[in-house]
């Protein structure tokens, strides 16, 4: 079974990139054209049956923002379960507010470097 960019989620994929959130647009941009360590980022990544904000396949790494509409019961138990998921697939899942993207980008940054070297380490 196909796990990766699923055929069935391509017009959601589709329609969350055409509507991005302000955090999201603002996260792309530093992310995009490999500009963080030589890492390729794709955006509205589907696994499984869940799709991520962010996704590096040399990372198996999934970075999620968290804006208004993740505050409501449904979508804290969708995160809730899809976080509990994709470590179980390998997968490592960053989770920032929204606000983040704009007041500490270099945490972000840094996160995801130190992600990188301990993958690396546990090599």
């Amino acid at each position: 079974m196909k796990l990766h960019n699923r055929k069935k989620l391509k017009n959601i994929r589709k329609h969350l990139r055409n509507h991005s959130t302000a955090a999201e647009a603002t996260l792309w941009k530093m992310l995009k054209n490999k500009q963080i360590g030589g890492y390729k980022f794709r955006r509205q990544h589907s696994i499984d049956m869940y799709i991520v904000d962010f996704f590096c396949y040399d990372l198996m790494l999934a970075i999620e923002l968290d804006g208004e509409v993740h505050a409501d019961l449904n979508s804290i138990a969708w995160d809730t379960e899809r976080d509990e998921k994709l470590p179980k697939l390998g997968i490592t899942v960053l989770r920032y507010e929204n606000r983040w993207v704009y007041e500490y980008p270099e945490i972000i940054k840094s996160d995801i470097l130190k992600h990188a070297r301990k993958m690396f380490e546990d090599i």
